[in-house]
């Protein structure tokens, strides 16, 4: 009956569940139901006429049925973060066993499992005590087997458990130790790629703040003054008012080339020197592949067909922050990319099989495609608000445990709105 192993989560950041746990049960469950087959067999040839044979059997098949309940009810339903295990199981199977030792010394030997079961679920103050008394039991049953007793057979389980508990507890220790560091490093890690991001953020603000100061500000500031010039010398000297106009209009000219290139600089870098879409999400995937270790796939479905470069800049900022929130909060093993042009339309698909959530409202696309459905912060919001602007539209589908779907719709064709009638 096996148990989740205990983690150390104080830090917040809750560890993966052992993907080796399942099967350690299945081998923990397979030996108990051997060594109590066996001992049964050996029980039915040694004692054919014993009268207790009806009470062996019975208690025999209950604990059949109850070790691998318990062990099912532990790893299918384990208890939420805060709650105290299930202890009840474990209690049941060693009252069961204890009951059948005592009327029984040959299963005296199912107890190896059961003590490994008890460090596993129990903290260490009481599986220490758990295991003596397991250790007893067996030393008991051993005494009472029929024939001279043997000295070997009364001091090897003491030392057995000893050993066997004394190393378990140091490995568990090291695995705290582990964990806890692994925990320290991830945060680390996070705390460290904030910190970067803001220094980021404010260098770029900074950047940009003198780029405009030193043009599109002082070519304002002059289109001002000579604007305020010709205003001053238009009924006296008109000539030289209108060269001061054509000035001010060069410098506008020269501001609003400025103007365009700081737009076109703050295009997604993936979409310059001609890149189409396909290739910059291509790019992505592979990229995100080798910085995180998700495997990001990327599919093309239909003919690409150009797309306007406003969508475009679009559709790659809404999968680069789709893909942040699988990285971030999905826990998911895998993701995919994919693009499909459908006739009148151009759909980018970001699914992953990652923990999901629920969607307020009720579970769909209706649900995922309103404003603040998910509660997922303003990562959504920010896609919706892009979509809008090209007359798109944004649908999320998730369900816990089944992993999340975020779809980006955008018209490959203007949309026309009707004219009033006059």
């Amino acid at each position: 009956m096996e148990q989740p192993p205990r983690t150390a989560a104080a830090s917040g950041d809750v560890p993966a569940a052992d993907p080796d746990a399942g099967r350690l049960a299945v081998l923990l469950d397979s030996a108990f139901l051997l060594l109590l087959a066996t001992s049964l067999s050996r029980f039915l040839s040694h004692h054919p006429d014993n009268p207790r044979i009806p009470w062996v059997l019975g208690l025999s098949l209950a604990l059949a049925l109850a070790q691998p309940a318990g062990s099912w009810l532990a790893h299918r339903r384990p208890p939420a973060p805060g709650q105290r295990r299930r202890l009840w199981p474990l209690a049941l199977v060693v009252g069961l066993w204890g009951v059948l030792v005592l009327l029984a010394p040959s299963f005296a030997w199912c107890a190896v499992p059961l003590v490994y079961t008890g460090l596993r679920t129990l903290p260490a103050r009481a599986a220490i005590p758990l295991v003596a008394a397991l250790t007893l039991l067996v030393v008991v049953g051993e005494i009472r087997l029929p024939g001279p007793v043997d000295a070997n057979l009364v001091l090897l389980p003491p030392a057995v458990a000893a050993l066997a508990t004394a190393v378990f507890l140091y490995m568990e220790r090291q695995s705290e130790r582990q964990r806890a560091l692994i925990t320290d490093l991830r945060r680390t890690r996070r705390e460290l790629a904030a910190t970067e991001r803001r220094e980021g953020t404010l260098a770029e603000r900074e950047r940009l703040a003198m780029e405009i100061h030193d043009t599109l500000a002082q070519g304002l500031s002059s289109q001002q003054m000579l604007l305020q010039a010709a205003d001053r010398t238009w009924d006296a000297d008109p000539a030289t008012a209108r060269t001061h106009v054509r000035t001010a209009a060069d410098v506008a000219a020269r501001n609003l080339a400025e103007a365009r290139r700081f737009v076109h600089d703050l295009a997604p870098a993936e979409l310059a020197d001609g890149r189409t879409l396909d290739q910059a999400l291509r790019s992505l995937a592979e990229r995100e592949s080798a910085e995180s270790g998700l495997p990001v796939r990327f599919h093309l479905d239909g003919a690409p067909v150009p797309l306007p470069a406003a969508a475009q800049s679009a559709l790659l900022r809404i999968a680069q922050g789709a893909l942040a929130n699988v990285r971030e909060h999905a826990d998911a093993s895998a993701a995919a990319l994919t693009l499909s042009f459908l006739g009148d339309q151009a759909v980018l698909d970001i699914a992953d099989d990652g923990r999901g959530f629920r969607l307020a409202g009720g579970a769909g696309a209706g649900a995922g495609s309103r404003p603040g459905a998910t509660g997922r912060g303003h990562g959504l919001p920010a896609m919706r608000a892009r979509l809008r602007q090209l007359g798109g539209t944004l649908t999320v589908e998730s369900t816990p445990g089944e992993g999340t779907v975020v779809s980006a719709a955008v018209p490959l064709e203007p949309r026309r709105e009707p004219l009033e009638p006059r």
